[in-house]
């Protein structure tokens, strides 16, 4: 299973601030639907079916002789314009988006996520890709669980589903952290 530890937990909450996405003070309910919208993002591109093309992307960037060369600018540019054209907004890239906000968020509320067993999960390979989706969201607003509970099952229940899919989300989530890093604040947007 894909390991999830508080260092990586730290780089997504320090990325979103050095956005801005923490300059303002927003309640619980706000970061849980920000990852709610993450999981709607995901059936959206499984919808479209929109996938990543991971080993073309790699062997693209292995090719490039700008990207292996020694200027960090343009090394930067082909990343960003490669991840947008084979990456970006796909049910990987979404996937991605679930655990680095659920990362961000255990950040903020300095929630551990190391070390954490989940001993049922809802999702299943039973269930369709939405429906496991919708699992995750059912899971999100219940009262019943901490905090520090919810968003270690949120994003296990990620993590799992993932694995039914064959889907290398450590290496997605990297990438994508990877691009989080050259935004510009807010990723452009509002909050």
């Amino acid at each position: 299973m894909i390991q999830i530890n508080n260092d990586l937990r730290d780089r997504a909450y320090q990325c979103a601030c050095e956005h801005g996405f923490h300059e303002t003070e927003y309640s619980d309910a706000h970061w849980m639907m920000l990852i709610i919208t993450e999981i709607s993002e995901a059936v959206d591109a499984d919808r479209k079916g929109r996938h990543a093309n991971s080993d073309y992307f790699k062997s693209l960037l292995e090719c490039s002789v700008s990207y292996n060369g020694d200027d960090e600018k343009e090394r930067n540019y082909i990343f960003k314009v490669l991840f947008e054209r084979e990456i970006k907004d796909t049910v990987e890239d979404e996937l991605s988006d679930i655990v680095i906000r659920c990362l961000d968020y255990a950040g903020l509320k300095k929630i551990n996520v190391e070390g954490r067993i989940i001993l049922s999960y809802t999702v299943t390979k039973k269930k369709c890709f939405i429906e496991n989706m919708y699992a995750i969201v059912k899971d999100i607003v219940n009262y019943k669980y901490s905090q520090e509970e919810l968003i270690n099952y949120a994003f296990r229940q990620v993590l799992r589903v993932a694995e039914f899919y064959n889907i290398d989300l450590l290496w997605h989530i990297e990438q994508k952290m990877k691009y989080n890093e050259l935004r510009p604040m807010l990723n452009g947007k509002k909050y």
